[in-house]
């Protein structure tokens, strides 16, 4: 039996990850926009895939601590459905980013241990979703696509009165295991489905949604 599950393929950078991420029935694709990152895009590409989305294919723009000249250029030129905060935004400034730009704000948040469930509970009144990720080691380039996973028991059971999504170091191997362990509905994943950093494959993008949905 297929378990409903909504899938988001991140760090796409080719019109033809996008092609893949549509026709393996994923909900979200999402765009990168943070210089270390191998899958950093600019802005005039990100609007090109953007455009070549299908209709229903939800498009996210991932970025981290970004300015609001930055969000300014990249809301004017990319038809984003969603914004992603994924650096240390506070809840004041997810309040303002979804108040200047009038899109839904995800705000994605680090799990390392117990302890770090108390800084996600401050957002959950202010943004409209919440990406529940794998903290990054202290040394790391990137806030988020690192590959790692956090010990998925920590949220086992946890309910959040928004819609919430799991994210860091998922695989089409553990997906299942993943979800049955946590209950998500809403599944992230990067570089679980890339044959090199920043290189997606449409056959592992397949596998993994096919995983996630049982």
């Amino acid at each position: 039996m297929e378990r409903e599950v909504s899938i988001k393929i991140c760090g796409l950078k080719t019109q033809s990850d996008v092609a893949a991420v549509a026709s393996a029935g994923a909900a979200y694709c999402g765009f990168v926009f943070f210089a270390k990152s191998p899958r950093n895009l600019s802005i005039p590409a990100a609007r090109e895939l953007a455009l070549a989305a299908p209709v229903g294919l939800a498009k996210v723009g991932l970025v981290v601590n970004a300015d609001n000249s930055f969000l300014d250029a990249l809301t004017e030129e990319v038809p984003l459905d969603m914004l992603q905060l994924h650096g240390q935004e506070t809840s004041e400034r997810v309040i303002e980013v979804k108040a200047r730009y009038g899109l839904p704000v995800m705000k994605a948040v680090g799990v390392g241990d117990r302890s770090d469930l108390h800084a996600l509970d401050s957002y959950l009144k202010v943004a409209d979703q919440i990406l529940v990720d794998a903290k990054p080691p202290k040394d790391a380039a990137l806030p988020g696509g690192n590959g790692l996973s956090f010990d998925w028991r920590l949220i086992a059971g946890r309910r959040w009165p928004i819609p919430w999504m799991l994210a860091g170091g998922l695989t089409p191997e553990n997906v299942s295991e993943a979800i049955a362990m946590t209950g998500a509905t809403q599944i992230d994943v990067s570089t679980g489905v890339e044959s090199e950093p920043g290189v997606k494959s449409a056959g592992l993008i397949k596998a993994f949604v096919a995983a996630a949905a049982g």
